[in-house]
């Protein structure tokens, strides 16, 4: 069989295979595009303009978009979803996050019990004048 009498199939779409994999679109990767775009400069704008009254608002309110913006990452760009390899992929990035949050969280909780029992008498206003 020569290569030029292979036809392909009806029913194939640009950027999809019978496998499930989603290969993305000019589409796609422009409205993924956008969307990293806006969900970078939204926080960075916050957080040059002095932020909010609270610190702790601020830092939350970044995060929050940073969060976002992974989602339009993995969406997007490496198109992860349900039906990519029946559900494995997103099973195995559910797991990946649930060891990862639980790392980040056992990391800080070390380092603030560290910090809290190491150095109780700790003076930091006697340091203010080192390094200046």
């Amino acid at each position: 069989m020569s290569q030029h009498s292979i036809k392909p199939h009806a029913h194939h779409e640009p950027g999809h295979d019978n496998t499930g994999h989603d290969h993305g679109s000019y589409r796609s990767y422009l409205t993924g595009f956008v969307l990293a775009a806006i969900l970078t400069i939204i926080p960075f704008a916050i957080v040059m303009g002095g932020g909010f009254e609270s610190r702790v608002l601020t830092a939350v309110t970044v995060i929050g978009f940073a969060v976002v913006q992974i989602l339009v990452h993995m969406v997007y760009f490496l198109h992860m979803n349900t039906r990519s390899d029946e559900g494995w992929t997103m099973l195995s990035m559910i797991f990946t996050v649930i060891v990862v949050v639980i790392m980040i969280a056992g990391s800080v909780w070390v380092m603030y019990n560290l910090n809290t029992n190491m150095m109780p008498t700790m003076d930091h206003e006697s340091f203010q004048g080192f390094g200046s």
